[in-house]
């Protein structure tokens, strides 16, 4: 028998979170994005898509959709996603990430809305042990 889409369940997404990392402390830093697995279970088969977009002086902009296949991700660990240039941080930065469990697909969107990347916002990230802005 064919299977719809509406026929398919896809779970909530729980216990898996995003996180762009100050991982220096230079004047200038360095960033990164972070897959975090607080779960006690494993994710198979992850791939992540990203992508920019957002306005600055009343143009409309967009950045190029990116796709990162992470393999797994062991329980309780993470994983860097992609390097993030501050000068994106105005955009809305979107991650869109599948995996799956026992055979079972998740998918779930995580989007950093513009200019929430900044020092203030920093709070200090788990399983990674540097400052963050995290999305659980």
């Amino acid at each position: 028998m064919h299977q719809v889409k509406k026929d398919i369940h896809i779970p909530k997404v729980e216990g898996v979170s995003m996180a762009v990392v100050k991982e220096t402390d230079e004047t200038n830093p360095e960033w990164g994005v972070y897959l975090l697995n607080h779960k006690h279970v494993d994710l198979k088969n992850i791939i992540v898509a990203s992508k920019g977009y957002g306005w600055r002086n009343e143009e409309e902009i967009k950045t190029s959709t990116l796709s990162h296949f992470l393999d797994d991700l062991d329980s309780n660990s993470f994983k860097k996603v992609e390097k993030i240039m501050p000068e994106v941080f105005g955009l809305n930065n979107e991650y869109r990430l599948t995996f799956y469990i026992d055979g079972v697909i998740h998918d779930r969107k995580y989007i950093f809305v513009p200019d929430s990347v900044l020092e203030d916002n920093l709070i200090q990230i788990p399983l990674i042990d540097r400052p963050g802005i995290l999305i659980r």
